[in-house]
Protein backbone atom coordinates (compact mmCIF):
# COMPACT_ATOMS: atom_id res chain seq x y z
CA UNK A 1 0.00 0.00 0.00
CA UNK A 2 1.03 3.56 -0.73
CA UNK A 3 0.96 7.04 0.87
CA UNK A 4 -1.34 7.57 -1.19
CA UNK A 5 -3.59 4.41 -0.54
CA UNK A 6 -5.99 5.92 2.67
CA UNK A 7 -6.44 9.83 0.19
CA UNK A 8 -7.70 7.06 -2.65
CA UNK A 9 -10.11 5.30 -0.55
CA UNK A 10 -11.69 8.44 1.84
CA UNK A 11 -12.17 9.80 -1.96
CA UNK A 12 -13.75 6.43 -4.06
CA UNK A 13 -15.55 5.43 -1.09
CA UNK A 14 -16.49 8.80 0.09
CA UNK A 15 -17.97 9.92 -3.25
CA UNK A 16 -19.12 6.64 -4.43
CA UNK A 17 -21.33 6.27 -0.96
CA UNK A 18 -22.79 9.99 -1.65
CA UNK A 19 -23.46 9.75 -5.45
CA UNK A 20 -25.42 6.46 -4.03
CA UNK A 21 -27.64 7.93 -0.96
CA UNK A 22 -27.94 11.23 -2.52
CA UNK A 23 -29.49 9.69 -5.96
CA UNK A 24 -31.46 7.61 -3.42
CA UNK A 25 -32.68 10.85 -1.38
CA UNK A 26 -33.18 12.91 -4.58
CA UNK A 27 -35.68 9.82 -5.69
CA UNK A 28 -37.45 10.12 -2.62
CA UNK A 29 -38.05 14.18 -3.73
CA UNK A 30 -35.39 14.93 -0.47
CA UNK A 31 -32.33 17.38 -1.02
CA UNK A 32 -29.22 15.30 -1.60
CA UNK A 33 -27.26 16.48 1.25
CA UNK A 34 -29.41 14.24 3.25
CA UNK A 35 -27.60 11.36 1.32
CA UNK A 36 -24.09 12.87 1.65
CA UNK A 37 -24.58 12.92 5.38
CA UNK A 38 -26.08 9.43 5.48
CA UNK A 39 -23.04 8.64 3.31
CA UNK A 40 -20.32 10.10 6.15
CA UNK A 41 -21.63 8.22 8.99
CA UNK A 42 -21.59 4.34 6.82
CA UNK A 43 -17.88 5.64 6.72
CA UNK A 44 -17.11 6.97 10.00
CA UNK A 45 -15.81 5.28 12.91
CA UNK A 46 -18.77 5.15 14.25
CA UNK A 47 -20.25 2.24 12.02
CA UNK A 48 -18.85 -1.06 11.46
CA UNK A 49 -17.40 -1.72 8.02
CA UNK A 50 -14.65 1.07 5.71
CA UNK A 51 -13.72 3.82 7.74
CA UNK A 52 -12.72 6.83 6.07
CA UNK A 53 -9.16 8.61 7.47
CA UNK A 54 -10.69 11.44 9.55
CA UNK A 55 -7.67 14.03 8.68
CA UNK A 56 -8.38 13.22 5.27
CA UNK A 57 -11.86 14.00 4.95
CA UNK A 58 -11.68 17.00 6.83
CA UNK A 59 -8.73 18.49 4.81
CA UNK A 60 -10.89 18.02 2.13
CA UNK A 61 -13.66 19.49 3.37
CA UNK A 62 -11.87 22.49 3.99
CA UNK A 63 -11.51 22.65 0.33
CA UNK A 64 -14.85 22.18 -0.18
CA UNK A 65 -15.96 24.78 1.32
CA UNK A 66 -13.40 27.40 0.87
CA UNK A 67 -14.54 26.67 -3.22
CA UNK A 68 -18.22 27.11 -2.46
CA UNK A 69 -17.62 30.40 -0.63
CA UNK A 70 -14.94 31.26 -3.44
CA UNK A 71 -18.04 30.48 -6.29
CA UNK A 72 -20.41 32.24 -4.00
CA UNK A 73 -18.02 35.03 -4.03
CA UNK A 74 -18.08 35.00 -7.85
CA UNK A 75 -21.39 35.94 -8.24
CA UNK A 76 -21.95 38.35 -5.51
CA UNK A 77 -20.52 42.24 -6.20
CA UNK A 78 -19.52 44.32 -3.36
CA UNK A 79 -21.77 47.01 -3.79
CA UNK A 80 -24.56 44.55 -2.64
CA UNK A 81 -22.31 43.65 0.13
CA UNK A 82 -22.30 47.50 1.18
CA UNK A 83 -25.84 47.80 0.40
CA UNK A 84 -27.18 45.58 3.47
CA UNK A 85 -24.28 46.19 5.26
CA UNK A 86 -26.31 48.34 7.38
CA UNK A 87 -29.03 45.60 8.25
CA UNK A 88 -25.90 43.03 8.44
CA UNK A 89 -23.37 44.45 10.76
CA UNK A 90 -25.90 45.83 13.47
CA UNK A 91 -28.26 42.32 13.15
CA UNK A 92 -25.44 39.65 13.15
CA UNK A 93 -23.93 41.18 16.38
CA UNK A 94 -27.15 41.22 17.87
CA UNK A 95 -28.16 37.87 16.95
CA UNK A 96 -24.52 36.22 18.15
CA UNK A 97 -25.20 38.18 21.50
CA UNK A 98 -28.76 37.07 22.06
CA UNK A 99 -27.93 33.08 20.57
CA UNK A 100 -24.68 33.24 22.81
CA UNK A 101 -26.27 34.03 25.70
CA UNK A 102 -29.16 31.87 25.43
CA UNK A 103 -26.49 28.93 24.49
CA UNK A 104 -24.53 29.95 27.28
CA UNK A 105 -27.68 29.09 29.70
CA UNK A 106 -28.57 25.78 28.11
CA UNK A 107 -24.98 25.05 29.12
CA UNK A 108 -25.02 26.19 32.65
CA UNK A 109 -28.40 24.30 33.42
CA UNK A 110 -27.22 21.28 30.95
CA UNK A 111 -23.44 21.08 31.73
CA UNK A 112 -22.74 23.20 35.05
CA UNK A 113 -20.61 25.37 33.08
CA UNK A 114 -18.77 28.61 34.27
CA UNK A 115 -18.66 31.84 32.27
CA UNK A 116 -15.90 31.77 29.92
CA UNK A 117 -17.03 27.89 28.67
CA UNK A 118 -20.26 29.17 28.68
CA UNK A 119 -20.06 31.99 26.49
CA UNK A 120 -17.95 29.55 24.13
CA UNK A 121 -20.30 26.95 24.34
CA UNK A 122 -23.13 29.15 23.63
CA UNK A 123 -20.80 31.04 20.58
CA UNK A 124 -20.77 27.65 18.74
CA UNK A 125 -24.68 27.37 18.65
CA UNK A 126 -24.77 30.84 17.64
CA UNK A 127 -22.81 30.67 14.02
CA UNK A 128 -24.78 29.59 11.15
CA UNK A 129 -23.01 26.94 8.56
CA UNK A 130 -21.77 29.35 5.79
CA UNK A 131 -22.13 25.98 3.10
CA UNK A 132 -25.39 24.61 4.24
CA UNK A 133 -27.20 28.51 3.96
CA UNK A 134 -25.46 29.76 0.60
CA UNK A 135 -26.62 26.02 -0.84
CA UNK A 136 -30.41 26.18 0.49
CA UNK A 137 -30.93 29.72 -0.73
CA UNK A 138 -29.28 28.60 -4.32
CA UNK A 139 -31.22 25.54 -4.11
CA UNK A 140 -34.15 27.99 -4.10
CA UNK A 141 -32.80 30.92 -6.59
CA UNK A 142 -33.32 33.21 -3.44
CA UNK A 143 -29.02 33.49 -3.79
CA UNK A 144 -28.92 36.38 -5.91
CA UNK A 145 -32.10 38.27 -4.42
CA UNK A 146 -32.26 40.92 -1.54
CA UNK A 147 -32.88 37.97 0.75
CA UNK A 148 -29.19 36.11 -0.59
CA UNK A 149 -27.45 39.22 -0.35
CA UNK A 150 -28.87 40.00 3.57
CA UNK A 151 -27.71 36.05 4.46
CA UNK A 152 -24.16 36.90 2.80
CA UNK A 153 -23.54 39.93 4.64
CA UNK A 154 -24.67 38.03 7.86
CA UNK A 155 -22.81 35.22 7.14
CA UNK A 156 -19.28 36.89 6.12
CA UNK A 157 -19.95 38.88 9.82
CA UNK A 158 -20.46 35.65 11.66
CA UNK A 159 -17.20 34.27 10.21
CA UNK A 160 -15.42 37.63 11.63
CA UNK A 161 -16.34 37.04 15.19
CA UNK A 162 -15.82 33.03 14.57
CA UNK A 163 -12.15 34.10 13.33
CA UNK A 164 -11.58 36.39 16.42
CA UNK A 165 -12.88 33.83 18.86
CA UNK A 166 -10.34 30.97 17.13
CA UNK A 167 -7.83 33.00 18.13
CA UNK A 168 -8.71 34.27 21.46
CA UNK A 169 -9.21 30.73 22.79
CA UNK A 170 -5.88 30.03 24.48
CA UNK A 171 -6.42 33.31 26.40
CA UNK A 172 -9.22 32.31 27.44
CA UNK A 173 -8.55 29.18 28.90
CA UNK A 174 -6.49 30.44 31.26
CA UNK A 175 -8.91 32.76 33.26
CA UNK A 176 -6.61 35.01 35.13
CA UNK A 177 -5.14 36.30 31.48
CA UNK A 178 -6.70 39.41 31.46
CA UNK A 179 -3.86 41.65 29.95
CA UNK A 180 -2.84 38.51 27.34
CA UNK A 181 -6.50 38.81 26.50
CA UNK A 182 -6.60 42.20 25.73
CA UNK A 183 -3.36 42.09 23.71
CA UNK A 184 -4.52 38.96 21.63
CA UNK A 185 -7.81 41.06 20.49
CA UNK A 186 -5.75 44.07 19.22
CA UNK A 187 -3.52 41.52 17.55
CA UNK A 188 -6.75 39.91 15.58
CA UNK A 189 -7.97 43.29 14.85
CA UNK A 190 -4.49 44.15 13.05
CA UNK A 191 -4.32 41.05 11.46
CA UNK A 192 -7.80 41.74 9.75
CA UNK A 193 -7.18 44.57 8.89
CA UNK A 194 -4.18 43.62 7.35
CA UNK A 195 -5.91 40.84 5.36
CA UNK A 196 -8.76 43.52 3.91
CA UNK A 197 -6.25 45.91 3.18
CA UNK A 198 -3.83 43.47 1.45
CA UNK A 199 -7.22 41.81 -0.69
CA UNK A 200 -8.37 45.63 -1.28
CA UNK A 201 -4.75 46.95 -2.75
CA UNK A 202 -3.37 43.82 -3.80
CA UNK A 203 -6.19 41.32 -4.59
CA UNK A 204 -8.31 43.93 -6.59
CA UNK A 205 -5.30 44.80 -9.18
CA UNK A 206 -3.61 41.82 -8.98
CA UNK A 207 -5.88 38.79 -9.25
CA UNK A 208 -7.15 39.97 -11.97
CA UNK A 209 -4.31 41.06 -13.90
CA UNK A 210 -2.47 37.77 -13.26
CA UNK A 211 -5.91 35.46 -14.69
CA UNK A 212 -6.22 38.31 -17.75
CA UNK A 213 -2.38 37.24 -18.43
CA UNK A 214 -3.50 33.58 -18.29
CA UNK A 215 -6.43 33.66 -20.43
CA UNK A 216 -4.21 35.53 -23.00
CA UNK A 217 -2.45 32.24 -23.78
CA UNK A 218 -5.82 30.70 -25.19
CA UNK A 219 -5.19 27.25 -22.79
CA UNK A 220 -8.63 26.45 -20.92
CA UNK A 221 -6.55 23.97 -18.74
CA UNK A 222 -3.75 26.70 -17.43
CA UNK A 223 -6.68 28.95 -16.68
CA UNK A 224 -8.87 26.73 -14.88
CA UNK A 225 -5.56 25.34 -12.84
CA UNK A 226 -4.89 29.54 -12.51
CA UNK A 227 -8.49 30.02 -11.19
CA UNK A 228 -7.97 26.79 -8.94
CA UNK A 229 -4.39 28.32 -7.64
CA UNK A 230 -5.97 32.04 -6.92
CA UNK A 231 -8.81 30.57 -4.80
CA UNK A 232 -7.46 28.45 -2.81
CA UNK A 233 -3.98 30.36 -2.73
CA UNK A 234 -5.90 33.06 -1.20
CA UNK A 235 -7.26 30.95 1.18
CA UNK A 236 -4.16 29.02 2.90
CA UNK A 237 -2.61 33.05 2.86
CA UNK A 238 -5.41 34.61 4.22
CA UNK A 239 -4.55 31.49 7.15
CA UNK A 240 -1.25 31.39 7.32
CA UNK A 241 -0.71 34.99 6.92
CA UNK A 242 -3.12 36.69 8.64
CA UNK A 243 -4.67 34.29 10.98
CA UNK A 244 -8.13 34.53 8.95
CA UNK A 245 -10.82 31.93 8.52
CA UNK A 246 -9.79 30.26 4.53
CA UNK A 247 -13.51 30.03 3.60
CA UNK A 248 -13.37 33.92 4.49
CA UNK A 249 -10.25 34.76 2.38
CA UNK A 250 -11.47 32.42 -0.70
CA UNK A 251 -14.69 34.62 -0.25
CA UNK A 252 -13.28 37.70 -0.70
CA UNK A 253 -11.31 36.73 -3.69
CA UNK A 254 -14.46 35.42 -5.49
CA UNK A 255 -15.60 38.98 -4.98
CA UNK A 256 -13.02 40.84 -6.22
CA UNK A 257 -12.61 38.32 -8.94
CA UNK A 258 -15.73 38.35 -9.90
CA UNK A 259 -15.68 42.09 -10.18
CA UNK A 260 -13.25 41.78 -13.19
CA UNK A 261 -14.20 40.58 -17.04
CA UNK A 262 -13.34 37.20 -16.56
CA UNK A 263 -15.61 36.65 -13.70
CA UNK A 264 -18.15 34.48 -15.56
CA UNK A 265 -15.36 32.18 -16.88
CA UNK A 266 -13.81 31.82 -13.70
CA UNK A 267 -17.42 30.68 -11.76
CA UNK A 268 -17.80 27.82 -14.77
CA UNK A 269 -14.82 26.31 -14.60
CA UNK A 270 -14.82 26.05 -10.59
CA UNK A 271 -18.71 24.57 -10.35
CA UNK A 272 -17.68 20.96 -11.57
CA UNK A 273 -14.81 21.14 -8.32
CA UNK A 274 -17.01 23.03 -5.95
CA UNK A 275 -19.57 20.55 -6.39
CA UNK A 276 -17.50 17.16 -5.88
CA UNK A 277 -15.95 19.12 -2.30
CA UNK A 278 -18.81 20.43 -1.06
CA UNK A 279 -20.24 16.82 -1.17
CA UNK A 280 -17.34 15.87 0.85
CA UNK A 281 -17.67 18.22 2.89
CA UNK A 282 -21.45 16.94 3.82
CA UNK A 283 -20.01 13.52 3.94
CA UNK A 284 -17.46 14.78 6.56
CA UNK A 285 -20.47 16.07 8.85
CA UNK A 286 -21.91 12.79 8.71
CA UNK A 287 -18.25 10.99 9.31
CA UNK A 288 -18.04 12.83 13.18
CA UNK A 289 -21.90 11.84 13.72
CA UNK A 290 -21.37 9.14 17.16
CA UNK A 291 -24.49 7.17 17.72
CA UNK A 292 -24.10 6.37 21.30
CA UNK A 293 -22.94 10.01 22.34
CA UNK A 294 -25.72 12.02 20.74
CA UNK A 295 -28.34 9.15 22.28
CA UNK A 296 -26.08 9.53 25.89
CA UNK A 297 -28.02 13.06 27.16
CA UNK A 298 -31.31 13.54 25.44
CA UNK A 299 -32.41 16.35 27.97
CA UNK A 300 -29.16 18.25 26.89
CA UNK A 301 -29.43 17.70 23.32
CA UNK A 302 -32.73 18.73 23.21
CA UNK A 303 -32.15 22.04 24.64
CA UNK A 304 -29.38 22.46 22.35
CA UNK A 305 -31.28 22.07 19.68
CA UNK A 306 -33.53 24.61 20.88
CA UNK A 307 -31.50 27.28 21.88
CA UNK A 308 -30.12 26.69 18.16
CA UNK A 309 -33.48 27.58 16.36
CA UNK A 310 -34.50 29.90 18.93
CA UNK A 311 -30.94 31.58 19.10
CA UNK A 312 -30.41 31.88 15.11
CA UNK A 313 -33.58 31.21 13.65
CA UNK A 314 -36.21 32.74 15.30
CA UNK A 315 -33.63 35.82 16.55
CA UNK A 316 -32.71 36.27 12.54
CA UNK A 317 -36.24 36.81 12.20
CA UNK A 318 -37.11 39.21 14.09
CA UNK A 319 -34.08 41.68 13.92
CA UNK A 320 -34.83 41.85 10.43
CA UNK A 321 -38.29 42.66 11.07
CA UNK A 322 -37.05 44.88 13.62
CA UNK A 323 -35.04 46.13 10.95
CA UNK A 324 -37.81 46.93 8.59
CA UNK A 325 -36.83 43.86 6.74
CA UNK A 326 -39.94 42.88 4.13
CA UNK A 327 -41.25 39.72 6.14
CA UNK A 328 -40.84 37.22 2.96
CA UNK A 329 -37.05 38.37 2.53
CA UNK A 330 -36.71 37.84 6.30
CA UNK A 331 -38.45 34.51 6.57
CA UNK A 332 -36.12 33.25 4.10
CA UNK A 333 -33.03 34.36 5.47
CA UNK A 334 -34.62 32.83 8.70
CA UNK A 335 -35.29 29.49 7.40
CA UNK A 336 -31.64 29.11 5.49
CA UNK A 337 -29.86 29.78 8.44
CA UNK A 338 -31.47 28.25 11.26
CA UNK A 339 -28.44 25.50 11.79
CA UNK A 340 -25.37 25.91 12.89
CA UNK A 341 -22.14 23.64 10.90
CA UNK A 342 -18.19 23.59 10.16
CA UNK A 343 -16.99 26.88 12.43
CA UNK A 344 -19.21 25.54 15.55
CA UNK A 345 -18.03 21.94 15.33
CA UNK A 346 -13.96 23.61 14.86
CA UNK A 347 -14.64 26.01 17.70
CA UNK A 348 -16.20 23.46 19.89
CA UNK A 349 -13.06 21.04 19.28
CA UNK A 350 -10.29 23.53 20.23
CA UNK A 351 -12.51 24.47 23.30
CA UNK A 352 -12.57 20.55 24.08
CA UNK A 353 -8.89 20.69 23.62
CA UNK A 354 -7.78 23.26 25.16
CA UNK A 355 -9.98 22.60 28.28
CA UNK A 356 -12.63 24.97 27.74
CA UNK A 357 -15.25 22.52 27.37
CA UNK A 358 -15.93 18.93 28.63
CA UNK A 359 -15.90 16.37 26.44
CA UNK A 360 -19.56 15.33 27.25
CA UNK A 361 -20.71 18.78 25.37
CA UNK A 362 -19.73 17.13 21.55
CA UNK A 363 -23.11 15.25 21.73
CA UNK A 364 -25.54 17.12 22.21
CA UNK A 365 -23.77 20.41 19.80
CA UNK A 366 -23.61 16.70 17.44
CA UNK A 367 -27.29 16.43 17.90
CA UNK A 368 -28.34 20.09 17.76
CA UNK A 369 -25.96 20.42 14.64
CA UNK A 370 -27.09 16.97 12.58
CA UNK A 371 -30.71 17.36 13.08
CA UNK A 372 -30.80 21.53 12.12
CA UNK A 373 -28.74 21.19 8.78
CA UNK A 374 -31.22 17.87 7.80
CA UNK A 375 -33.97 20.19 8.81
CA UNK A 376 -32.96 23.12 6.86
CA UNK A 377 -35.67 22.16 3.77
CA UNK A 378 -38.02 21.87 6.72
CA UNK A 379 -37.18 24.99 8.71
CA UNK A 380 -37.66 27.42 5.20
CA UNK A 381 -40.79 26.02 4.44
CA UNK A 382 -41.89 26.77 7.87
CA UNK A 383 -41.01 30.09 7.78
CA UNK A 384 -42.55 30.42 4.41
CA UNK A 385 -45.64 29.15 5.90
CA UNK A 386 -45.01 31.38 9.12
CA UNK A 387 -44.74 34.41 7.29
CA UNK A 388 -48.20 33.50 5.34
CA UNK A 389 -49.94 33.09 7.97
CA UNK A 390 -48.35 36.43 9.92
CA UNK A 391 -49.51 38.30 6.67
CA UNK A 392 -52.98 37.20 6.83
CA UNK A 393 -53.55 38.27 10.50
CA UNK A 394 -55.25 41.31 10.46
CA UNK A 395 -53.74 43.01 13.49
CA UNK A 396 -50.27 42.01 11.66
CA UNK A 397 -51.40 43.73 8.36
CA UNK A 398 -51.90 47.10 10.56
CA UNK A 399 -49.01 47.15 12.08
CA UNK A 400 -46.89 46.24 8.95
CA UNK A 401 -49.20 49.44 7.60
CA UNK A 402 -48.14 51.50 10.29
CA UNK A 403 -44.45 50.64 10.07
CA UNK A 404 -44.48 51.74 6.01
CA UNK A 405 -44.43 48.00 4.53
CA UNK A 406 -47.16 48.58 2.12
CA UNK A 407 -46.68 52.03 1.00
CA UNK A 408 -46.26 52.85 -2.92
CA UNK A 409 -42.71 54.00 -3.70
CA UNK A 410 -44.35 55.37 -6.58
CA UNK A 411 -48.25 55.40 -7.15
CA UNK A 412 -49.61 54.06 -10.51
CA UNK A 413 -51.83 56.47 -12.39
CA UNK A 414 -54.98 56.60 -11.37
CA UNK A 415 -56.28 55.96 -14.50
CA UNK A 416 -54.16 52.46 -15.81
CA UNK A 417 -56.09 50.26 -17.38
CA UNK A 418 -55.17 47.71 -19.86
CA UNK A 419 -51.60 47.40 -18.99
CA UNK A 420 -49.17 44.70 -17.84
CA UNK A 421 -48.25 43.81 -14.32
CA UNK A 422 -44.27 43.02 -14.12
CA UNK A 423 -43.30 41.57 -10.81
CA UNK A 424 -39.84 41.43 -10.38
CA UNK A 425 -37.58 43.99 -12.28
CA UNK A 426 -34.08 41.85 -12.75
CA UNK A 427 -32.30 40.45 -15.56
CA UNK A 428 -36.25 38.97 -16.92
CA UNK A 429 -38.52 41.70 -16.13
CA UNK A 430 -36.09 44.24 -17.11
CA UNK A 431 -35.83 43.40 -20.87
CA UNK A 432 -40.03 42.65 -20.38
CA UNK A 433 -40.43 46.19 -19.38
CA UNK A 434 -37.87 47.81 -22.08
CA UNK A 435 -40.28 46.10 -24.94
CA UNK A 436 -43.25 47.69 -23.04
CA UNK A 437 -41.78 51.04 -22.79
CA UNK A 438 -40.63 50.46 -26.33
CA UNK A 439 -43.73 50.27 -27.84
CA UNK A 440 -45.73 52.62 -25.73
CA UNK A 441 -47.69 50.12 -23.90
CA UNK A 442 -48.53 51.10 -20.09
CA UNK A 443 -47.19 48.40 -17.36
CA UNK A 444 -46.60 48.81 -13.44
CA UNK A 445 -43.59 46.98 -11.53
CA UNK A 446 -43.70 45.63 -8.47
CA UNK A 447 -40.32 45.09 -7.00
CA UNK A 448 -39.52 43.70 -3.79
CA UNK A 449 -35.91 45.36 -3.23
CA UNK A 450 -36.04 48.83 -2.39
CA UNK A 451 -32.95 50.03 -3.63
CA UNK A 452 -33.87 48.79 -7.20
CA UNK A 453 -37.63 50.40 -6.45
CA UNK A 454 -36.32 53.47 -5.54
CA UNK A 455 -34.16 53.78 -8.94
CA UNK A 456 -36.89 53.10 -10.69
CA UNK A 457 -39.19 55.52 -9.30
CA UNK A 458 -35.99 58.61 -9.63
CA UNK A 459 -36.42 57.19 -13.19
CA UNK A 460 -39.85 57.94 -13.94
CA UNK A 461 -41.17 54.07 -13.68
CA UNK A 462 -44.61 53.14 -12.00
CA UNK A 463 -42.95 51.20 -9.52
CA UNK A 464 -44.46 49.56 -6.20
CA UNK A 465 -42.34 48.60 -3.18
CA UNK A 466 -43.01 45.28 -1.82
CA UNK A 467 -43.54 41.98 -1.73
CA UNK A 468 -46.22 40.80 -4.60
CA UNK A 469 -47.94 37.45 -2.64
CA UNK A 470 -49.57 40.51 -0.17
CA UNK A 471 -52.75 41.39 -1.55
CA UNK A 472 -52.04 44.78 -0.18
CA UNK A 473 -49.13 45.27 -1.89
CA UNK A 474 -50.61 43.58 -5.32
CA UNK A 475 -53.81 45.38 -5.16
CA UNK A 476 -51.71 48.58 -5.23
CA UNK A 477 -50.92 47.81 -8.99
CA UNK A 478 -54.55 47.89 -9.79
CA UNK A 479 -54.34 44.07 -11.04
CA UNK A 480 -58.68 44.33 -11.69
CA UNK A 481 -58.09 47.00 -14.74
CA UNK A 482 -55.01 44.77 -16.03
CA UNK A 483 -54.73 42.94 -18.89
CA UNK A 484 -51.97 40.62 -17.89
CA UNK A 485 -49.04 39.97 -15.45
CA UNK A 486 -45.47 38.80 -15.98
CA UNK A 487 -44.05 37.27 -12.82
CA UNK A 488 -40.42 37.08 -13.28
CA UNK A 489 -39.99 35.72 -9.90
CA UNK A 490 -37.39 32.96 -8.86
CA UNK A 491 -39.66 30.47 -7.74
CA UNK A 492 -42.66 28.53 -8.81
CA UNK A 493 -44.53 28.79 -5.05
CA UNK A 494 -44.15 32.75 -4.72
CA UNK A 495 -45.66 32.83 -8.76
CA UNK A 496 -48.61 30.49 -7.61
CA UNK A 497 -49.16 32.60 -4.61
CA UNK A 498 -49.06 35.92 -6.67
CA UNK A 499 -51.21 34.42 -9.37
CA UNK A 500 -53.71 33.50 -6.89
CA UNK A 501 -54.41 36.88 -5.61
CA UNK A 502 -54.49 38.59 -9.33
CA UNK A 503 -57.28 36.25 -10.64
CA UNK A 504 -59.17 36.62 -7.67
CA UNK A 505 -59.58 40.49 -8.37
CA UNK A 506 -59.22 39.56 -12.24
CA UNK A 507 -60.26 36.26 -13.43
CA UNK A 508 -59.68 37.65 -17.05
CA UNK A 509 -56.30 38.62 -16.58
CA UNK A 510 -53.49 36.95 -18.55
CA UNK A 511 -50.30 35.45 -17.04
CA UNK A 512 -47.00 34.51 -18.23
CA UNK A 513 -44.21 33.07 -15.91
CA UNK A 514 -40.54 31.93 -15.17
CA UNK A 515 -39.22 28.20 -14.19
CA UNK A 516 -35.81 27.46 -13.85
CA UNK A 517 -36.22 23.71 -14.79
CA UNK A 518 -38.87 21.32 -16.18
CA UNK A 519 -40.01 20.24 -12.18
CA UNK A 520 -40.99 23.90 -12.05
CA UNK A 521 -42.46 24.72 -15.25
CA UNK A 522 -44.78 21.21 -14.95
CA UNK A 523 -46.13 23.03 -11.64
CA UNK A 524 -46.75 26.39 -13.10
CA UNK A 525 -48.18 25.16 -16.75
CA UNK A 526 -50.89 23.28 -14.83
CA UNK A 527 -52.31 26.27 -13.20
CA UNK A 528 -55.45 27.07 -14.46
CA UNK A 529 -55.37 30.09 -17.58
CA UNK A 530 -51.14 30.27 -17.63
CA UNK A 531 -50.87 32.01 -20.66
CA UNK A 532 -47.63 30.88 -21.44
CA UNK A 533 -44.19 28.97 -18.90
CA UNK A 534 -40.88 30.01 -19.79
CA UNK A 535 -37.76 27.88 -19.06
CA UNK A 536 -34.82 29.15 -19.99
CA UNK A 537 -32.78 25.88 -21.06
CA UNK A 538 -35.99 24.80 -23.27
CA UNK A 539 -36.52 27.87 -24.78
CA UNK A 540 -32.69 28.06 -26.07
CA UNK A 541 -33.28 24.95 -27.61
CA UNK A 542 -36.44 25.84 -28.87
CA UNK A 543 -34.81 28.82 -30.43
CA UNK A 544 -32.37 27.13 -31.99
CA UNK A 545 -34.10 24.58 -33.30
CA UNK A 546 -36.68 26.94 -35.30
CA UNK A 547 -33.12 28.01 -36.56
CA UNK A 548 -32.47 24.44 -37.63
CA UNK A 549 -35.98 24.16 -38.96
CA UNK A 550 -36.16 27.28 -41.07
CA UNK A 551 -32.45 27.06 -42.43
CA UNK A 552 -32.72 23.37 -43.58
CA UNK A 553 -35.76 24.52 -45.63
CA UNK A 554 -39.12 24.08 -43.72
CA UNK A 555 -41.36 26.70 -44.17
CA UNK A 556 -41.86 29.52 -41.49
CA UNK A 557 -45.31 28.34 -40.21
CA UNK A 558 -44.51 24.99 -40.18
CA UNK A 559 -41.70 25.62 -38.08
CA UNK A 560 -43.88 27.57 -35.65
CA UNK A 561 -45.98 24.78 -35.48
CA UNK A 562 -43.44 21.83 -34.44
CA UNK A 563 -42.19 24.47 -31.68
CA UNK A 564 -45.57 24.98 -30.27
CA UNK A 565 -46.19 20.93 -30.13
CA UNK A 566 -42.20 20.94 -28.86
CA UNK A 567 -43.23 23.49 -25.64
CA UNK A 568 -46.67 21.91 -25.24
CA UNK A 569 -44.95 18.71 -24.60
CA UNK A 570 -47.01 17.20 -27.73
Amino acid sequence: MTHAGPLVATLVVGLALAFALGFAARLLRLPPLLGYIAAGVAVGPHTPGFVADPTLTAALAEIGVALLLFAVGLHFRARDLMAVWRIAVPGALAQIALATLLGAGTGMLAFGLGGPPALVFGLALAISSTAVATRALDERGRLGGEAGRIALGWLVMQDLVVVLALVLLPALADAHQADNLAATLGATLLQLVGFIAAMAIGGRVLLPWLLARVAATGSRELFTLAVIVAALGTAFGASALFGVSPALGAFFAGVLLGESPLGHQAAADTVPLQRVFVALFFVSIGAVVEPEAMLALPGASFATLLSVLLGTGGAILGLLLLMRVPLPAAATVAGAMAQIGEFSFLLAQLAIGAGLLPVETRGPLLVAATLTIVATPLTQFLTDRLALWIEGTRRVQVWLARRGRARLSSPPPQGLEDHAILVGHGRVGRVVAQALQRHGRPYVVIEADHAAASALRAAGTPVVWGDAARPEVLHAARPETARMIVLAMPEAAGCRRVLDIARAANPAIIAAARAHDEEEAAFLEREQGMGLVVMGEREIALGMADYAMTRLGVTVEASQRTVEDLRAGR
